[in-house]
């Protein structure tokens, strides 16, 4: 078999075994939930699944997606830098729409036995949301519609939220009312749009 014909076959087996099929882009419009859901049918099922089975609404697990990833399925953390240029491995090990870090994700998948799950697959990662904010409503107390204090314990970890750890990072509570609003704004738009149904 012909080098180049050997590489091909390669690349179509990679491609058929999900390397290279996914599309991970943006959806065109963020700032319209009734867009997104239209674009993507797919997340509409996917957030139907995690509110029905861990109670998060719709509208707060696309705010936090959208703060977290920008709906950009394999998304990763900027590189880190030495001497301003050589890099040295990313800021963290977050990665995919929800931006799970590797331990949490692996306690999920210990906790929930969803082995094959994946971070950049919108059922896994609402499905991980969805358990994680569970979580935290089961130890914190906070309401699944309160997107803001879901994200500040999504960020910070429970222990961190507990110990108020975000009140001395103005930038994080700044950003998690911003959350609170997009998610405000998203149930609004979600409630008349039939795509979300």
């Amino acid at each position: 078999m012909s080098r180049t014909l050997r590489a091909l076959v390669i690349m179509l087996l990679t491609a058929s075994c999900g390397g290279g099929g996914g599309n991970y882009s943006a959806p065109r419009d963020l700032d319209n939930a009734c867009a997104i859901v239209q674009e993507r049918p797919q997340y509409t099922r996917a957030f139907r699944s995690a509110e029905r089975k861990w109670g998060v609404p719709m509208h707060v697990q696309m705010a936090t997606i959208y703060q977290e990833s920008k709906f950009i399925g394999d998304a990763r953390t900027p590189f880190k830098y030495s001497l301003g240029v050589i890099p040295i491995g990313r800021q963290s090990s977050a990665f995919g729409y929800s931006q799970a870090l590797d331990g949490t994700w692996d306690e999920y998948v210990a906790a929930t036995g969803k082995h094959r799950a994946r971070r950049d697959s919108i059922d896994d990662a609402t499905d991980f949301m969805g358990w994680y904010m569970a979580q935290s409503r089961n130890s914190l107390g906070i309401q699944m519609s309160d997107a803001r204090n879901h994200y500040l314990a999504y960020h910070e970890g429970r222990t961190g939220f507990s110990r108020g750890s975000y009140n001395q990072k103005a930038w994080l509570v700044r950003v998690a009312s911003e959350v609170g609003q997009r998610a405000t704004i998203y149930e609004a738009q979600l409630s008349g749009c039939r795509a979300a149904r």
